[in-house]
C-alpha cells in the first residue's frame, strides 16, 4: 500500500483553514496543521492577538485529530513585507501588503518550511482553484464571486501551484460555514478576519503614524488653491473621499494626486470628475502564472486594478523592457500607483504586475495651468 501524501495546512484560527484541514483528512491525506506567527504585538491588556489565534488552531486540530505546530516568521515578514510597505507609503504610493505576504511569506518561506518537513503539499484556505490540464497548472477564480482571492495570488508560478492545494475554492462561503457547523468545528461561527495581512483591522492613521511620523500639509485643488489642511500625505490614497474634513459648498472632495516632495494632497470635487479616470496604464514587475510566460501580444483580455472590482475589458498592447502597456475599453477610476493590475482569460488568472504609471487624465493638465495667485 502506498503511503498517503502529507499536507501541511496553513492554519490561521479561522473557519476557512480549519475546514481545509478537515476536508483533506476526510480525503485520506496525512494532515499537519501549522500556524504562522508573523507579527509581534500586544494589545492594551498585554495580550498578544496571535496567541489567541493559535489557541483556536489548537482547539480545532485536537478536535479533528491532527498534529499541529507553530512557526515564527516575524523577521521574514518585517523584512520582506512590512518594511517594503513602509517604503512605499513614504514614497507616496499605496502598496498592497496582502500580495507581498502571499509572494514572500505564505508561498515562499512557509512553503519551503513545509517541504523541508517532508510535506508533499501546502494547503491554504484561499478561495481560488487549480486546474491540471495537458501538463500545465492553471490558477482559477474561486466559485464564490464575492470571496474570490485570485487577485492576491497572481504572483504564484505554475511550479508553485504544483505543490499547493486550495481545498475550499470550489465552495461558497455559506457552504463553508454550513460544513463547519455540521462537523461541529469550534470556530464555525467565528467572524472573518479583516485588515492588513497578519496585522488585522485597526485605525490606519494611528497605526501608520507609529512608523511614519505625521507631517501636516495642504490640500490643494487642481489649480493649486489651498482648500484645507491634512495630517500627512502618506495617509491618503487616490479616489479617497472620507477623512479629509474639507468643508464648503458643492460636491464631495476626492483625492486625485499627491506631491510628496511638497507634502501636498491634490483634491477635486465630484464623484465622476475626469481627474479620477484614465484610459490606460503602464505596469511593471510582471509575473505570469504560466511557465510559457506572457501571451502573444497584443492580447485582449480582462483585468482588475483593485480587489472586488468587476473584470474590465482591456488590451495588453505591448511589453518593452519589463513594462506592460495596457489600454482599457472604458475609463478606469482611481487607478493607483503600486496597486496591482491582474489579468484574466475567463476564470483563468494569467498573472499581473504592479501599476507603475496611470495614464493621462485631467489631472495631467495641472502641469500647464498657471500658478495659483498669491493671496
Amino acid at each position: 500500500m502506498s503511503k498517503a501524501p502529507t499536507v501541511v495546512v496553513g492554519m490561521s484560527g479561522g473557519v476557512d483553514s480549519s475546514l481545509c484541514a478537515l476536508l483533506l483528512k476526510e480525503q485520506g491525506y496525512n494532515v499537519i496543521g501549522m500556524f504562522m506567527k508573523n507579527w509581534e504585538e500586544r494589545d492594551a491588556s498585554g495580550v498578544c492577538p496571535s496567541s489567541l489565534e493559535y489557541e483556536d488552531v489548537v482547539r480545532v486540530c485536537e478536535q479533528i485529530g491532527i498534529p499541529y505546530y507553530s512557526v515564527n516568521f516575524v523577521k521574514e515578514y518585517w523584512d520582506s513585507v512590512f518594511a517594503e510597505s513602509l517604503r512605499e507609503f513614504q514614497a507616496g504610493n499605496t502598496p498592497n501588503p496582502d500580495i507581498l505576504c502571499n509572494r514572500e511569506i505564505k508561498f515562499k518561506v512557509f512553503l519551503e518550511k513545509a517541504l523541508q518537513l517532508g510535506a508533499d503539499y501546502l494547503a491554504t484556505g484561499h478561495y481560488c482553484q487549480i486546474r491540471h490540464e495537458a501538463g500545465h497548472r492553471y490558477l482559477l477564480k474561486g466559485n464564490d464571486p464575492g470571496k474570490d482571492q485570485s487577485y492576491f495570488l497572481y504572483t504564484l508560478l505554475e511550479s508553485i501551484l504544483d505543490k499547493v492545494l486550495f481545498p475550499i475554492g470550489h465552495l461558497h462561503k455559506s457552504e463553508v460555514r454550513e460544513l463547519a457547523r455540521k462537523n461541529g468545528l469550534s470556530n464555525a461561527e467565528k467572524k472573518d478576519s479583516t485588515g492588513i495581512c497578519f496585522i488585522g483591522k485597526r485605525d490606519f492613521k494611528q497605526f501608520l503614524g507609529g512608523y511614519i511620523p505625521p507631517v501636516s500639509g495642504n490640500f490643494e485643488d487642481l489649480n493649486g488653491k489651498i482648500v484645507g489642511k491634512h495630517e500627512g500625505a502618506v495617509y491618503y490614497t487616490i479616489g479617497q473621499r472620507k477623512g479629509m474634513g474639507i468643508g464648503g459648498a458643492g460636491d464631495a472632495w476626492f483625492v486625485v494626486g499627491k506631491d510628496i516632495t511638497r507634502n501636498v494632497v491634490i483634491v477635486t470635487q465630484g464623484t465622476d470628475h475626469p481627474a479620477l479616470y484614465c484610459d490606460d496604464l503602464v505596469a511593471t514587475e510582471l509575473s505570469w502564472v504560466s511557465l510559457e510566460g506572457p501571451p502573444v501580444l497584443p492580447f485582449r483580455c480582462r483585468a482588475k486594478v483593485r480587489y472586488r472590482q468587476p473584470d474590465q475589458e482591456c488590451c495588453i498592447e505591448r511589453i518593452e523592457n519589463g513594462y506592460a502597456y495596457v489600454s482599457f475599453s472604458q475609463p478606469q477610476r482611481a487607478v493607483t500607483t503600486r496597486q496591482s493590475i491582474v489579468f484574466y482569460d475567463g476564470d483563468i488568472c494569467l498573472g499581473g504586475g504592479m501599476i507603475h504609471t496611470p495614464g493621462p487624465s485631467y489631472h495631467s493638465l495641472r502641469k500647464v495651468l498657471p500658478p495659483p495667485e498669491i493671496q
